[in-house]
Order: structure tokens, then sequence, then C-alpha cells
């Protein structure tokens, strides 16, 4: 069949293979140009934890072709049907598998639901199997934790649990931006209940990154010298009341929770060298379309940011992240006072914000096209899920069945 993007409601249904094959390709030259193995310093086993899109994907790249190192990956992916296209993370996952065997990298990609201890059992068969291919021991040198999943489903309980983007204690009312159309409106919601609340901290906190790194340190898979990330995004106050004062921000604020008491009880007794949650930058993922006031700041951002040669994409991130944050040259890790890594740094600047807010203030429909950065709001969205690649040939026929 011929593919054509399926969009509803800002949600794209569908993916394009070679689109997303071809987006792949481009980190990875990317990560290949910037980054540099160094013997001792950087990571020979990586486990990525949601390794199919954006920051896990990009971090999986990095560790591989950046670093050369063995990674194990996990993400839950629709396979492809005869008449229906299999999730963009399905073809991101199969096009760096076929790349990494290329380049003679080991890596292992398991699909299914990493909330679940069955596949946790089999992720740890994994890194033992590839260290054993790869000839190095099976310890884990980095584990990034970079799931963004709507449900869990507690394996203690069975309880699914369904996280919700509300905000708490009063109703939310912001303007809003379509970058499908340009078109604006007013997005309202009312306050997440007291079980709404706990329900999105059960999905989007920091348990189950906790239970994940309890596994590996009961298999014997954690080098002393390993680093455990998970990421998170703060911004800027006028997208507090609903990101992070809201059900979002409670779930974050628990990442945070969990992130200190794995140092307290890892890096405290010396079986890992650091845990650390990193304040990323504002990106295009699915779920920044749909917030509330998200995409409105996002287009002026990116608009301010490319005209002062700031602007950073997944894989720009990452490598800084490693590059600049995590393999330095001492060996140490800057951090905020709350022992937090910010790669938000170039967004929060004083003079990128003071930009920004002057810019929403003048935006009208009429300049709406001229004024911000929807074209590549639009774009980035649309490259996510495989479609607007430069190169790739979206006439051509597409054999499902193969794919």
């Amino acid at each position: 069949m011929i593919i054509k993007p399926m969009i509803r409601n800002n949600i794209c249904l569908n993916a394009h293979p070679a689109g997303c094959e071809a987006s792949v390709k481009k980190q990875i030259e990317y990560a290949k140009k910037y980054l540099t193995k160094t013997e001792g310093k950087t990571p020979k086993l990586a486990l990525v934890i949601g390794c199919s899109s954006g920051y896990g994907l990009a971090s999986r790249i990095a560790a591989a072709f950046g670093y050369g190192a063995v990674t194990v990956g996990v993400s839950y992916e629709k396979e492809p049907s005869a008449k229906h296209t299999g999730s963009f993370g399905f073809y991101n996952n199969k096009t760096f598998d076929c790349e990494a065997e290329k380049a003679g990298l080991v890596s292992v990609t398991l699909n299914g639901d990493a909330f679940s201890d069955e596949i946790k059992a089999k992720a740890c068969e994994a890194v033992r199997q590839a260290a054993e291919k790869a000839g190095i021991p099976a310890k884990i040198d980095i584990v990034i934790y970079s799931l963004a999943s709507p449900v869990r489903t507690d394996p203690k309980t069975g309880i699914m649990h369904k996280s919700v983007i509300k905000p708490i204690g009063a109703p939310f009312s912001g303007k809003t931006l379509n970058m499908m159309d340009g078109s604006f409106g007013i997005a309202e919601a009312e306050p997440a209940s007291e079980e709404e609340i706990l329900n999105t901290v059960k999905v989007m906190g920091g348990e189950d990154w906790e239970l994940w790194m309890d596994v590996l340190d009961k298999e014997g898979l954690l080098s002393q010298k390993a680093y455990s990330l998970a990421y998170t995004y703060i911004g800027p106050e006028l997208s507090w009341a609903i990101y992070k004062n809201g059900t979002i921000g409670k779930a974050k604020e628990d990442l945070e929770r969990a992130c200190r008491d794995i140092n307290s009880r890892f890096t405290a007794q010396k079986k890992i060298k650091g845990a650390w949650v990193s304040v990323n930058k504002a990106l295009v993922t699915r779920s920044s379309a749909v917030i509330p006031v998200i995409p409105f700041y996002v287009t002026c951002l990116f608009k301010v940011m490319k005209e002062m040669g700031l602007h950073e994409g997944c894989i720009e991130q990452i490598v800084r992240l490693y590059r600049d944050r995590l393999y330095t040259f001492d060996g140490l890790v800057p951090v905020d006072s709350e022992n937090r890594i910010r790669i938000d740094d170039w967004e929060m600047r004083g003079d990128v914000q003071e930009a920004v807010t002057s810019r929403m203030k003048i935006i009208t429909p009429d300049n709406v096209f001229a004024e911000t950065d929807i074209a590549g709001f639009k774009h980035d969205f649309m490259e996510v899920h495989g479609f607007d690649v430069d190169g790739v040939d979206y006439e051509a026929y597409v054999d499902l069945d193969a794919e």
C-alpha cells in the first residue's frame, strides 16, 4: 500500500517504515560524528528501558554508535499486519538492530510490557546473552529509564492504573494552538481527583524504576561504575498549572523521590556510581502535541532558539548529556542544587525565556505562521511517525507483509 499519515485530534495513528528508517539513520550519523569512545570512561554495556523513540532511542543510539556499547533495549510495540502499519517504535527498533548488526555491534531488543516481572526477567537473560556474545562481563554500565506509557499494570496487584494530564486543586484554562492548521483555542481541564493523582504517580512516577534496579541488583548485573538515569521536564512557569503543579508534576516529584532512594540504597553502598534525574529540553512528542499550552509555547521556543542558534533535538540533547555531563574528562557529573542534571539549560536561559514570553504576547491568527515555528513543530511531529522526512518517496508502494 501507499502510506499516508492518518491524523485525528493531533494524534497520528500510523507510521511510515522508510521514514522511520531514515530518521534513525540520521541520528546514528550524528552520534558517530560527535561522540568518541574513550577506553575506561565510556559505557560498554547499556540497558535502555523505553528504547523505541524520543530520548530513550537517542540514548541507545548514542551509547551504541557513539561509544560502541553493547545495548539491550525494552519497549512495547505494535507489529504490522497485512492492512495496518506497525507502531513507529517497531520500525525504529528494527532499523536500530539492522544498523547495529552492520556495524558489528551487539544489540538485543525485547518487545513487551516493561512494567511486568516477565519482561524484567527476560531483560536480565538478554543482558547475559548479549555480554557473552560480545565477550565482555555481564555488568551494566548505564541504565536508562525512559518509559512513556499512559497505563501500567502493577505486577503485584494486577490492577491497571491510567494516568491523566490534569491540574490539581483548581480548573485550568489556557490558550492553546492546533499545530496542524495554526488555529487557536482555549483548553480547559477540571482538577484531578485524588484517585487520578495516585494513578498518574503509579504510572509515571519512580516506583518501576526502583523495581528495575532491584531486579538488576539481585541478578548481579550492575557494575560498580554504573550510572542510572531517568528523564523529566520542568519548563517555564506559564506551563506549571497543567504540568509541574499538575498530575504529571506529582509523578515527576515521585521520580525524584525514587532517585534519592536509589542513591541511598545503591550509590551509598557503592553498588553503582550514581543515579540522576536529567531535566531535558521541551521537544515534540506524541504527548506534547496534546497537552494544553505546550504546543503554543514550544512553537515560540523553537523559533527563538533557532534564531539564537541554540535549538536541539533528541539526539543533540543526549549527545551533549553524555559528552558534557556523564562521560567528562574529569569524571565529575555537574548537577543543580537538587542533584539534577540540567540539559534544559539553554531553554531556560534568561534571554531565551524573555524572548519567548515577549513573542507569545504578540502572536495572532494573522501572524502565527511568521512569528512562530509552527512549521518546525509540525515537521517534528510528523517525523516522529516517519513522515515528512527528507529523501523518502512517500508515493512508493510499501509491502506491509515484508515489513
